[in-house]
Formats: C-alpha cells, structure tokens, sequence
C-alpha cells in the first residue's frame, strides 16, 4: 500500500485551458478519499494523471515514496475501475478478471511449453486470486458468463474484481456507480466501503454526487473550476464549510442564502435581512463587520415548524412568520419553499407538520447553524 501526493500539480489543456490548477493533496496509506464537484472541475483530470493517462504539466506526483511523473502507466501499481467497466465482450467473467494478472505473470506460451512446472504453479495462483475476490463480490455463479448476460451491478462487480486481483498499492474509481438504477447505487455504495475495510488499500473515487462522497469518504476534497476548495472529513465540511461554493454543493437540499448586514442593536450583534432578523453567537467574527454587508446561510434542516416538538426551544428571537408557497412530500419529511418578503427559501420539515399550501406560519430557526460568508469572496467568516 501507498499513499498518494499531489505537489503543486497543475494540469493545463491547450494553451490557457487549466483543467488542474496547483493541486496540493496529501491523501493517506489506506485512506477512502472522494474527489467531488460538478462536471469540469478537474477530478477525472486528477485521477487519469495518478494512472499515467495524462501528463502533469507542472508539479511533483508521488506515490509512496516515489515520483511517478515520468514513470509508465504499467509501473505505476495502480488498478482503475472506469465508469464504462470497461469489459471485454468475447470473454468470460473469470478471463476478463484474470487477463491482467494472466499478461503480467504468464509467459507466452512457447515460455508455458518450455517451463510447464512453473506455468501450472502460476495458474493456480491466479485461479486462488480470481477465486478469492469472486467469492468477496459474490459473483462466483458468474464466472462462465460473458458481459452480455450481466446486469449493470453484476458487470460492476467484475471491473471491481479485475481491479482487487492485482492487489495494487492504489484503487482509483472513476464514477464507477454513475450507471446504475438508484435503489442498487445505493445498496453498492455499502458494499464499497465494506470492501475497503476488508482490502486497506488506498483508495481514490471520483464522483459529483455528494451524498455519494459524504456517505463513502473518509474525507472528501471539494473540487471546482480546477481548485480545491475543501478537504476535510464529511461532517466537518458539512458542518464548517469554507466558502459559498461548498456550503452549497454539499448539502441536499442545498443551503439557503440571503442578503444581509451586522447591527449592533442596544449592545447586541444582529443580522439583519431586512424582513428579519436574527442574533449572532456572542463572539462571532462577524461582530467586527458591523454596518457591512455579508451573506447569511442557513440550511434547510436547521428550520423548524414552530408549532411542532423540536429539538430547539422556540424563542421570539429564532421565529420567524413566513408564507408557506409550495409543499412537497417526501415520505419522511415535507420539503417546503417559504418566502418572507422579497426572500425565498428552502425548510426541510417533519412529516407530522400540519402547516398548508399558502397560509403563513411561524418557523423555529437553530441560531448555532447559522452560516455568515464574505459578499465578495464567498469565504465563510466564522
């Protein structure tokens, strides 16, 4: 096993086109590291350069120990499950999951003739390999299959087990669950982690699903525009984020934000939105910005249908009157969009709320969650 360093790696397409902008990532021996963001911001760049598939334009690029800048794909000791699988269709499930092992360890077969003994030992030890992880996918049914006869999930399976045969020092995955239906992404999600702490093996997976990266990750690194925003564990970037951007990518439904500016009301720090207001936790940086502008961000869950048992008390300092517009249920808990005055927002609500369709109603707001960012920068001021 290996870790995996990223040094000031830049990666440009073209002549001004940067796809990785000074990339410095540390990701441990053993560690489950997510690369997330939206279409473009320069994940699948970083992953195909830590197999060889593209070159960095700048930077150092370790793995363990060792700068593989300059060293072949097939040196590198890394194993890629691609988001197509990738199989080969005239082979069985066991030739596609033996073949690399069968190119690196068999000799052709003038050498199988010449050295018969020592062939047939390296067969059965590829048989053991193949045998093995089949057994940890359960997949062993399928051995004789070809692609064709698979489901998305069992062929899903295969590229993972070609991939754990090689028992490399590094597993990258590239959105390797983008093609399957939603109830098996999610039943697969488990299995992967699962998997993970079976084998140990530093693993690298690339997605722009966040709750995909939230549930798998160790950490996450929160990618966009070729720049790393965040890295850290779940619960922190959830909980802390560092700008706008990662406030609001990581988050379902995504975290409101709103105009605003501090007041110092008779001794006390406020934010003011206009239509309401809101007390800053006492000693809150954003106490030094008074009569400027910043952004409130609050998320979702962190509303609450007042007239409900909550986990926050309700005081007239966290309510809040707003026009319920639009409900939408979920099961488990009613989505609801409400305006006050000019803003609009997101609450995430218990499915026992008796609130309806166009009526106003008092919302309980958790004045720990409230999140104050920069107008300008977007970085979050805490």
């Amino acid at each position: 096993m290996a870790g995996v360093s990223f040094r000031n790696i830049t990666k440009v397409f073209g002549k001004d086109v940067k796809a990785v902008n000074n990339l410095n990532l540390e990701i441990k021996d053993g560690e489950f590291m997510v690369l997330v963001g939206p279409s473009g911001c320069g994940k699948t760049t970083a992953l195909r350069m830590i197999a060889g598939l593209e070159e960095s334009t700048d930077g150092d690029l370790m793995i363990g120990e060792t700068r593989v800048n300059d060293v072949p794909p097939k040196d590198r000791d890394i194993a890629m499950v691609f988001q197509n699988y990738a199989l080969y269709p005239h082979m069985t499930v066991y030739e596609n999951i033996s073949f690399g092992l069968r190119l690196r360890e068999l000799g052709g077969l003038f050498w199988q003739l010449t050295h018969a003994a020592e062939a047939k030992k390296v067969k059965e030890s590829i048989d053991a390999r193949v045998q093995e992880a089949a057994k940890m996918l359960s997949i062993e049914h399928l051995l004789q299959r070809r692609p064709k006869e698979l489901s998305g999930g069992q062929r899903q399976r295969v590229a993972l087990g070609r991939a754990i045969v090689r028992k490399p020092k590094v597993f990258l995955m590239d959105e390797p669950l983008s093609n399957l239906d939603a109830k098996l992404r999610i039943q697969t999600r488990a299995e992967l982690v699962k998997l993970h702490r079976q084998l140990n093996v530093t693993t690298i997976y690339v997605t722009h699903d966040q709750v995909e990266a939230m549930t798998m990750g160790q950490r996450i690194a929160v990618m966009k525009d070729g720049l790393l925003q965040q890295c850290d564990t779940a619960e922190k970037v959830y909980n802390e984020p560092a700008n706008m951007f990662v406030a609001g990518f990581i988050g379902s439904p995504p975290m409101n934000f709103m105009d605003a500016k501090v007041e110092n009301t008779a001794g006390k720090f406020m934010v003011n939105c206009d239509d309401f207001s809101l007390p800053l936790k006492p000693g809150h940086a954003a106490e030094k910005l008074v009569g400027q502008a910043v952004k409130l961000g609050i998320r979702p869950e962190a509303i609450f249908d007042a007239a409900m048992n909550n986990p926050i008390p309700t005081t007239p300092e966290n309510t809040i009157t707003a026009e319920v517009d639009v409900l939408e249920p979920l099961g488990h808990q009613y989505i609801a969009y409400l305006k006050v005055g000019d803003h609009s927002f997101l609450a995430s609500l218990d499915a026992g709320t008796k609130i309806q369709i166009g009526t106003n109603a008092k919302f309980a707001l958790n004045l720990d969650s409230l999140h104050i960012f920069h107008p300008e920068t977007g970085e979050a001021i805490r």
